[in-house]
């Protein structure tokens, strides 16, 4: 075989064991390690073994990684976000579907101190989705708004995905932070007008609140609002005013998470253990994930096979707008089945070139991945958000009502992501701005 066919024959090997359910770290690392041994021999296969996972993870700019997800899991077990859905439930609990709205905007709260989405889906999902059956809601309809409304922890800063993709494409991490944040905003509205149009058209999902607060009660609920509020403007003010760099502020609002926390009380030594261990166990997962795959970076480069995969699509002489669907397809293919992080790091080796050779702006790109991404989180048959929301909620809704409730947000997805795609404006106002 040539060596680009030994290339080919180690992706299908790779397809074929991901199917099977073998973790993506490991079948990334099998595979690279046994195509380089088979291409280089041993003594070179098990050299790039010892030094590519440590220029990976010796990476300077990888180290907000676990601060940022330290930051969401104190966030999450000291219950910090808890005020953002009470005060927005507050103000909106009156009008129909005002707490699936609620929830919305207590989600876009908590994305603001959490990079990940299950953490988001997992915490909203504690504290609205009881409220919202309680209040005789739909349990397709609560259940389903906590579980897109989680996908937008990846889109609003800080983004796990996008820091991985930073890294990877060499892009800086603030611009795609910015962009991230239009991106973010945008989903929440339409999710806001997925749930208006519903509640108008069948007004049983979302029976109204005969809930009359006063004023001055509505005013004085934002006082629970203040540690996500000093928490974004720690980290928001001192990375976009200069004062430190997007890798230190990652750590920076996991110690003012950590301040907060201690003065409200709320994280005893117990939760504190575990937001510690949650964020090793989640932490190490990734590392192993983008480990396995640089070493498939370097597997495809050595054999040729990368550029090959790429060459043939650039050589289709298929316009960008078709290459672009083709990408979005492979993408809401891939999200059926695999996890986000690990989707991005097996596609990115063959995806990047390609969008290099039509001279795409990557910081949009980014931007644009992370949305199909977080789409594939509520995505049948293995939409993770969905099983997430199932866990926490128990039986106060079956897994199948679950995603039944996700279907009109997907369609409202779709919309926003070709929105983003037709307009790249959107996505780069802010980074141009900011210069």
């Amino acid at each position: 075989m040539t060596d680009v066919q030994i290339g080919l024959t180690g992706l299908a090997i790779l397809v074929v064991l991901i199917s099977l359910r073998v973790p993506i770290g490991v079948s990334l690392i099998g595979v690279s390690f046994g195509g380089l041994w088979y291409l280089m021999g041993f003594n070179v296969a098990w050299g790039a073994l010892g030094i590519i996972p440590y220029q990976f993870a010796a990476n300077w700019v990888l180290s907000s990684v676990p601060m940022f997800l330290l930051l969401g899991f104190i966030c999450y077990h000291a219950q910090l976000t808890q005020g953002m859905f009470r005060a927005a439930r507050m103000w909106l609990s009156g009008i129909p579907g005002g707490l699936a709205i609620a929830a919305v905007f207590g989600s876009a709260g908590f994305a603001a101190v959490s990079g990940s989405s299950v953490a988001c889906s997992a915490a909203m999902g504690r504290i609205a989705v009881p409220e919202m059956i309680k209040a005789r809601y739909s349990p397709e309809l609560a259940t389903g708004t906590v579980a897109v409304a989680g996908t937008i922890g990846a889109l609003i800063p800080p983004s796990i995905i996008m820091i991985l993709y930073g890294i990877i494409a060499q892009e800086p991490i603030a611009g795609l932070f910015l962009g991230g944040i239009s991106a973010g905003i945008i989903t929440a509205v339409g999710y806001v007008l997925v749930i208006c149009i519903r509640v108008k058209l069948n007004p049983s999902l979302a029976p109204s609140v005969a809930e009359k607060v006063p004023l001055s009660d509505k005013v004085w609920a934002f006082k629970d609002t203040w540690p996500v509020i000093f928490i974004m403007i720690g980290i928001f003010g001192g990375l976009f005013g200069g004062v430190f760099t997007p890798t230190e502020a990652g750590a920076v609002g996991a110690f003012l998470s950590l301040v907060v926390a201690v003065i409200k009380r709320s994280l005893t030594w117990e939760r504190f253990r575990n937001a510690i261990l949650e964020t090793l166990l989640t932490t190490s997962a990734l590392i192993i994930i983008a480990v396995g795959a640089s070493l498939l970076t370097r597997f495809l480069a050595l054999s040729g096979a990368g550029n090959y995969l790429a060459e043939w699509i650039i050589g289709l002489d298929a316009s960008v707008v078709v290459v672009l669907l083709a990408i979005v397809l492979v993408y809401m293919v891939l999200g059926m089945f695999l996890e986000p992080i690990g989707a991005m790091l097996l596609t990115l080796p063959i995806v990047l070139p390609v969008i290099n050779n039509f001279d795409l702006n990557l910081l949009w790109f980014g931007v644009i991945l992370t949305k199909l991404l977080e789409i594939g989180m509520i995505t049948p048959p293995i939409g993770m958000n969905v099983f997430v929301i199932k866990s926490v909620v128990g039986d106060l809704a079956s897994t199948a009502a679950v995603f039944r409730g996700v279907i009109w947000f997907l369609v409202a997805d779709i919309v926003i992501l070709f929105l983003l795609m037709a307009f790249p404006e959107i996505i780069l106002f802010l980074p141009s701005v900011a210069g």
